[in-house]
């Protein structure tokens, strides 16, 4: 029986309690979960390419010590159906927050399926304390000074508050 790969794309600027629910999740369907941490220039993260990679690397390590999945963090660009090829993935997976995610996943769907019929696109449902959490949400409340530990790590609230200079 061949691996299966899945992919979760995302900028993870910064990744959130958000994110960290829906790979927990991911881990259970796949053998093999590639976290593709995606290089946009149109939305001008916050973080660094290598930041955002080895702040998703350090906050995913403890989900594989009890699991049966194995996590790879990857850097990408281009298209997510040549990148979905390139990683052997046959499932991508998404995360859904609200109806309005789901009207842009949808049509994200529809125009993959046309480029590759045979990857599959999974959606899993955030956990309801998370689903008004959205990386750019946080970023501002950080930036306002604003108290975002409910919604990322210690860690990563701390990159924040040195971001901002909190």
């Amino acid at each position: 029986m061949s691996k299966r790969v899945g992919l979760y794309p995302g900028t993870f600027d910064p990744i959130t309690n958000g994110h960290i629910d829906i790979i927990r999740r991911a881990i259970k369907l796949v053998d093999e979960l590639v976290i593709g941490v995606a290089i946009n220039r149109d939305k001008g993260p916050l973080f660094t390419l290598e930041e955002r990679v080895e702040m998703v690397t350090r906050e995913t390590s403890p989900l594989t010590d009890n699991s049966t999945g194995k996590i790879k963090v990857m850097p990408f660009e281009g298209l997510l159906m040549h990148y979905a090829e390139e990683v052997g993935a046959s499932v991508i997976v998404r995360g859904l927050r609200a109806v309005s995610d789901f009207e842009y996943e949808f049509q994200m769907v529809g125009m993959n399926q046309r480029l590759n019929p045979d990857i599959e696109t999974v959606f899993l449902m955030a956990e309801a304390k998370h689903q008004a959490i959205a990386s750019r949400l946080v970023k501002e409340i950080a930036r306002l000074g604003g108290d975002v530990g409910p919604f990322v790590s210690a860690d990563v609230q701390q990159q924040l508050s040195d971001k901002f200079g909190s």
